[in-house]
């Protein structure tokens, strides 16, 4: 039985070992590295990527971030692409194979296959001389020194490597292509991550009403309207712009320090630089403001018109916080 140190020293190796395995894919980022990406670049097709084992699990990411990055990509298991799902493969794919011999019975098997093909075929491996890389067109070295596992065995330090190779390629790719937040979005419309690379502040605030006041109102309407709305605020208008924001804060302060209310107005008790968001920023954004400044809510304009509010609470019922 391990004692709490070794425990933690053991683990502190092992992702020590894996972040040496990755640091060390840098010398490999070569010539074929630099044709693979204007080869994705150019295609007509998909990139198919295949693999067996713990690979065909890395494969499977890369494949889900080159397609939510705008590489249109298809996962095809080894094993099965000699049962048939070799029909998977189209005229104007290319394919990359993993694997961290390259000599495995299955690559082996497969790889004439994917060559009668003629599609491109890039290996990603560990091993440059072995029988996947001495027939691809194209190689994407992920060689490591070793596992982290302590007897060298069990695939840790090489599928990290993978990973990390694809990511890299992934990213290279989005990159070249310009794809912006907006075009990521488009790909991951659920959840809290879509909603925060698509939702916008006014189909937020839309939502809440436009709490404002003129700036001669009385304490009285200011209350009112605070209390009306429920949004902790109030803009004060001067017609249609904005001059100032009330805040239940700013209520309870003047009411410290005054006792005659009657004369007293907007005007006199309002935030002269209210923090204002257009309606059309992502509410993310919203919230970055929100943070950064220590407040509750932003007052909402639409081509400098007050258009309502956004309150923190409106983010938390989205999940975007």
């Amino acid at each position: 039985m391990k004692n709490n140190y070794e425990i933690k020293n053991i683990a502190i190796q092992a992702i020590q070992e894996e972040a040496k395995a990755v640091a060390a894919l840098a010398q490999y980022i070569d010539d074929d590295f630099v044709t693979i990406v204007n080869r994705i670049l150019n295609l007509q097709g998909r990139v198919v990527v295949t693999g067996i084992g713990k690979s065909a699990i890395i494969a499977q990411k890369i494949v889900a971030t080159l397609n939510s990055t705008g590489t249109p990509s298809i996962f095809m298991h080894a094993a099965d692409a000699i049962h048939g799902d070799l029909g998977i493969i189209q005229q104007n794919d290319l394919i990359i194979a993993i694997s961290k011999s390259g000599n495995t019975p299955e690559i082996k098997v497969l790889v004439p296959f994917l060559k009668q093909t003629k599609n491109v075929l890039i290996a990603l491996v560990g091993n440059t001389a072995s029988y996947l890389a001495k027939n691809a067109d194209y190689i994407l070295n992920t060689t490591v020194e070793k596992e982290a596992c302590p007897n060298n065995l069990a695939p840790t330090s090489s599928t990290t490597a993978q990973l990390a190779m694809g990511d890299a390629l992934a990213v290279v790719l989005q990159e070249c292509r310009d794809f912006t937040d907006r075009d990521f979005a488009k790909y991951h419309p659920g959840g809290a991550l879509g909603k925060k690379l698509y939702l916008r502040v006014g189909d937020l605030s839309d939502q809440n009403g436009k709490p404002s006041v003129q700036q001669q109102a009385t304490v009285s309407d200011i209350i009112i309207t605070i209390t009306q709305f429920r949004l902790g605020a109030v803009a004060v208008l001067d017609e249609d712009r904005i001059v100032g924001i009330i805040t239940d804060g700013d209520i309870r302060r003047m009411l410290e320090k005054h006792t005659d209310l009657a004369r007293i107005t907007a005007g006199d008790i309002m935030g002269k630089s209210p923090k204002i968001i257009d309606k059309n920023e992502l509410a993310a954004n919203a919230l970055h403001i929100m943070r950064e400044n220590n407040i509750t809510q932003l007052l909402v304009s639409d081509k400098n018109y007050y258009a309502g509010v956004i309150h923190i609470q409106d983010l938390l019922k989205e999940g975007i916080i």
